[in-house]
């Protein structure tokens, strides 16, 4: 039996619909069900038990026998959170309290981190898990530093030969897109939000840089497809590769521009893009560049090719956005 966390919402429900296929796997979802949308992620799968948040502990405590592995894709995944207890609580209490109960019972756990850990990225996009590499990292935001703290407090288990689950990964995913992502609102990528308006040819509305380096439109991202983090999960459940914290991002930043581009050409009609001003609230903590260091998760042996901005774009659109068939 296999706990997904978060399991309703978007890369979650992604890695539900593929355990999924295989119906020997049951599967136990924990998530919030609020006033939201995402139900609609799990609509069509065969899921064993839907268990909420403040059940969890409850239910370990009752079936834990039955657990064999835990993925922990649940977090306050906002980039603008200011609650702080509620960040802590969820991104960080719970997550320790998870890997605690995992390292019990000797089983695998693999939990989501964030490109948000790295800031502004000035001391690099390396995911070698040296400590003190981790502790010169200056994330930007509530949710980046809650993430952080994590995975600080992973490596100092580690390094002082804790109790560890039997396996175990961090993800630090870096900009996901696709299917099933409906449900986060402003959250959404630029995809989801302007697809329609791009069909209408109606104006698509970027930011204007505010750094010289680059030019409005030109700031730079590692946007990854939802499966290829989908497929990164898979691997890590069909073996046994190294435990430790990996980047899951293509290696490849691109253009807010080329994003947009591609959302076009995917639709067959010329993007109408307009630069508007960047919220004031927002300009200091803006990240201008990530990439993905990708040599950590290679080495490991993940060597299935990163789908291209291209090729995730046009598929996502096609597939999905376009369709009657939203969701994975």
């Amino acid at each position: 039996m296999i706990i997904v966390t978060g399991g309703a919402g978007f890369i979650g429900s992604n890695i539900v619909a593929d355990i999924c296929c295989d119906l020997n796997n049951k599967v136990i979802v924990c998530d919030e069900f609020d006033t939201s949308t995402k139900w609609k992620n799990l609509s069509n799968k065969v899921i064993e038990d839907i268990v909420f948040p403040e059940q969890l502990t409850g239910f370990l405590q009752s079936f834990g026998k039955d657990v064999s592995t835990i993925i922990h894709m649940g977090a306050v995944s906002s980039t603008t959170v200011i609650d702080s207890k509620l960040a802590i609580d969820t991104n960080f209490k719970l997550s320790k309290y998870l890997w605690q109960w995992s390292a019990t019972r000797n089983i695998p756990f693999f939990y989501a981190s964030s490109a948000a850990t790295y800031g502004n990225g000035e001391n690099g996009f390396t995911d070698d898990n040296d400590i003190q590499k981790y502790q010169s990292l200056k994330p930007l935001n509530l949710y980046g530093w809650s993430k952080h703290l994590f995975d600080l407090w992973v490596l100092n288990q580690v390094l002082d030969s804790r109790p560890a689950p039997l396996r175990w990964a961090g993800l630090k995913f870096f900009n996901v897109y696709g299917q099933n992502e409906y449900h986060k609102g402003d959250m959404q990528s630029l995809i989801a939000k302007n697809y329609i308006k791009v069909i209408n040819g109606e104006t698509v509305k970027l930011f204007k840089s505010y750094k010289t380096d680059y030019a409005d439109g030109e700031q730079l991202r590692d946007f990854i497809y939802v499966n290829d983090c989908v497929s990164v999960v898979n691997w890590l459940l069909s073996g046994n590769q190294p435990s430790g914290i990996y980047n899951v991002g293509t290696g490849t930043a691109r253009t807010f521009h080329d994003l947009i581009k591609c959302l076009g050409s995917a639709i067959g009609k010329e993007p109408v893009i307009e630069f508007i001003d960047m919220p004031t609230e927002i300009q200091q903590n803006y990240q201008y560049f990530t990439q993905a260091e990708t040599e950590n998760i290679l080495k490991a042996g993940y060597d299935k090719p990163f789908t291209s901005l291209e090729d995730g774009v046009d598929n996502y659109v096609k597939k999905y956005l376009i369709t009657n068939h939203h969701y994975r």
